[in-house]
Parts: C-alpha cells; sequence; structure tokens
C-alpha cells in the first residue's frame, strides 16, 4: 500500500494519528472536512512547510490572491494540478520528510 493510501485510511478514526507533523495534522483535518481547524493549525506558523499548506488551503478555499501570497512564503508556486493532486502530493512531501528526520 503506498504512503497516501495509508493516510487516507486514518481517515477512518475520529483522531489524526499520534505523531503527525503539524502540516500532516492540518492536511488530515482538511481531508475530513474541517477546513476550519487545518487553517488554524497552520495560521500562525512563519516556516516554509506551514506556508505551503496554508497556500493550499486557500486555493482550496478559492482565495487565489492570499494562496499565491502564502506559496511565495514557501518559496513556491500555485500548482497547474488539481487540489486532489496537490493534496496527494503534500501528504507524500510531509510523510517523507518526516521520516528522514
Amino acid at each position: 500500500m503506498d504512503i497516501v493510501s495509508s493516510f487516507k485510511e486514518s481517515l477512518n478514526a475520529a483522531e489524526p494519528p499520534a505523531g503527525l507533523s503539524i502540516q500532516l495534522n492540518a492536511l488530515w483535518y482538511d481531508e475530513k472536512g474541517d477546513w476550519h481547524k487545518a487553517h488554524a493549525l497552520v495560521d500562525q506558523l512563519n516556516d516554509q512547510s506551514s506556508a505551503l499548506v496554508h497556500a493550499y488551503l486557500h486555493r482550496k478555499e478559492g482565495d487565489i490572491w492570499n494562496a499565491d501570497y502564502w506559496y511565495r512564503k514557501a518559496k513556491s508556486s500555485r500548482p497547474a494540478t488539481s487540489l486532489v493532486l496537490e493534496w496527494e502530493h503534500l501528504v507524500n512531501h510531509f510523510i517523507e520528510l518526516n521520516r528522514n528526520q
């Protein structure tokens, strides 16, 4: 089973798995339909990783100007992919990042 599929399986639980990074927690809550909780987790953080999740969340919200601001803060740019693919890419990225720390 791939990384994203395993992460998606955890969405059946009431709470995210223990030990997730703040970014993965935000992505978990977002996929559970709680955009506001996801946003609250990264809203006050200024690191590049949190800015990337913050950008994705504003893109999903439809606030493209704000999303682009956060993509720039993350030293990235808005991807030309679907939100679904971006979410999967972010989950994969942050799981791999956590494994290597």
